[in-house]
């Protein structure tokens, strides 16, 4: 199996089909319910419902899904009877194979049920019709990259006496966005000089996201929180919840960043925890719905 575990939850939803051929006279006999083993439009239904709730048990790399919601129709079609499985779920992956699972298990049930009345029975063209959710759905493009800079704020990273690893996370990570990193800095914890940075950044030298990491905590040095404040216009705390939140689902340890993250003018400015493994749970948590923000400040709407 995949790690999912470092990916946020989503609505999914999918749609899968696949047909039933048969002889026009026992096709009728499934919508007239006269098919001496039973009700075949219920038995499938239920049958699909079923199979979707086992498809971990069934398909290998699948993933155990809580899933939300389940439909499984039968309807007539030109050449045989058309049936479709649509699934939901709020969770981390897909659920197309689940989809597809509903209609191969309808599929089955009703061969089966109808086997005794027509030799020639068959099925088959099972596929995937539509599918919704995920980070695709999330993503922006734009005609140029987002200008981004990276600082890192750190006493001791600074002097030379210890290596960043957390502002290379975040580089690393970036690496895969329509961002280009055009600044890459370590300064001292020291609320002041962070304030000058961050100033230059947004209405100097066109930057349009700043990353920071580190100095989030309640250590005596710890004041990118307030140097951070000091210099927006506008907070976004939805930014700094959705962090915090990811954080803590991890680690207990996440309720205790007090990171900040706004705009001043047309540049954002986020807050990232010191820790390598911190900044890397944050970066996954903000993307890719976190650039929407820049076609929003265009006036683009949602």
């Amino acid at each position: 199996m995949f790690d999912v575990s470092h990916k946020f939850h989503t609505l999914r939803s999918a749609l899968a089909e696949g047909f039933l051929y048969g002889s026009p006279e026992v096709l009728r006999r499934v919508f007239a319910r006269t098919v001496p083993k039973g009700d075949v439009l219920e038995v499938a239904r239920a049958a699909g419902i079923l199979a979707a709730k086992h498809c971990s048990d069934l398909i290998v790399f699948c993933h155990p899904i809580p899933l939300d919601w389940i439909e499984v129709r039968l309807e007539e079609h030109d050449q045989g009877i058309r049936v479709s499985a649509e699934v939901r779920s709020v969770w981390k992956t897909g659920v197309e194979v689940e989809a597809i699972t509903a209609v191969t298990g309808a599929l089955l049930n009703a061969y089966d049920m109808l086997k005794p009345l027509d030799q020639n029975l068959s099925f088959g063209e099972i596929r995937v019709v539509k599918k919704k959710g995920g980070k695709s759905d999330f993503s922006d493009r734009f005609p140029t990259p987002v200008k981004t800079a990276i600082l890192v704020m750190s006493d001791s990273t600074h002097a030379g006496k210890r290596e960043d690893k957390s502002g290379k996370v975040i580089a690393a990570f970036l690496t895969n966005q329509p961002v280009a990193v055009d600044c890459y800095e370590i300064l001292p914890d020291d609320r002041e000089a962070i304030i000058a940075r961050l100033k230059k950044l947004a209405d100097e030298e066109g930057f349009q996201l700043v990353f920071t990491t580190g100095g989030t905590g309640l250590g005596p040095r710890d004041v990118t929180p307030e140097a951070t404040i000091a210099v927006l216009d506008r907070t976004v705390p939805g930014i700094a919840l959705a962090i915090r939140q990811h954080g803590k689902e991890r680690t207990p340890y996440a309720m205790l960043s007090r990171g900040e993250a706004g705009l001043r003018g047309e540049c954002l400015i986020i807050n990232l925890p010191g820790s390598s493994k911190g900044a890397l749970e944050s970066m996954q948590a903000l993307f890719p719905g976190l650039l929407h923000i820049f076609p929003m400040m265009q006036g683009k709407g949602h």
